[in-house]
């Protein structure tokens, strides 16, 4: 009697095991996972490596779409490296890496580069997959509740800042600080390059070079017209 309430005990505790192992195992048996060199907030250039796992048996990845979490803008990220022939492209709300299929049950890994980390304690980068035959996908619950989703979007756990990081600006063209008002003292070579150009347009006053040579030809002309006159007039009266 004994024995048979130990068995059933033994065979309940298995089965709970087991059970709890499949639901563990289950939404972890095909996801996207993200990971940084410097997984830290206001970090920058930082390299993310972003890994899907193949779960049709039918096709390939094709394409990889991401929804940048805030803080991250499209135009910041960067393309590292990425399957032959795949290449990114931004979005409105985030970018895509894609290209020709890859074989049936080869993983989706690439790298790209962000400019800065946000200043937030983890961020979500939810993924959308697409197969070579149409399927999709989608990579993109957050927990809610303390439970697992079933299809959990990638999530990166960032350390504190380090002490003086600061954000950066939000585009590469932005200066931070004002720009120096520039100086109107020219160097030597660029007095030369603006003299070259003046004398192929127009001198101080607006005038076109053109005129001003015609105008000094002219006056020249009649300076000597005038002399000969007077000459002719001399010669003349004495005779």
């Amino acid at each position: 009697m004994s024995l048979s309430i130990n068995g059933r005990r033994v065979a309940l505790t298995g089965a709970a095991a087991l059970t709890a192992v499949l639901a563990l195992a289950g939404p972890a048996s095909a996801h996207t996972e993200v990971e940084a060199d410097k997984a830290q907030a206001l970090a920058e250039n930082v390299i993310l490596t972003v890994v899907c796992e193949a779960e049709s048996a039918t096709a390939g990845f094709r394409e990889v779409r991401v929804v940048l979490p805030e803080g991250i803008a499209p135009s910041d990220v960067t393309l590292e490296q990425a399957p032959k022939g795949w290449q990114l492209k931004t979005t409105d709300d985030g970018y895509v890496v894609g290209g020709t299929p890859l074989k049936t049950g080869v993983d989706a890994e690439y790298k790209v580069k962000i400019r800065q980390l946000p200043d937030v304690e983890e961020v979500a980068f939810k993924t959308i997959d697409t197969y070579s035959d149409g399927k999709v996908s989608r990579w993109i619950e957050l927990p809610k509740g303390g439970e697992e989703p079933e299809q959990p979007a990638p999530l990166l756990k960032l350390k504190a800042a380090a002490p003086g990081a600061k954000p950066i600006s939000p585009s590469p063209t932005a200066s931070p600080t004002p720009s120096p008002t520039p100086s109107v003292t020219a160097t030597p070579s660029e007095s030369g390059a603006t003299a070259a150009a003046a004398d192929t347009k127009k001198d101080d006053d607006g005038t076109p070079m053109s005129l001003v040579v015609g105008g000094v030809a002219a006056a020249v002309l009649v300076l000597g017209a005038g002399a000969w006159l007077l000459t002719k007039r001399r010669a003349s009266a004495g005779s």
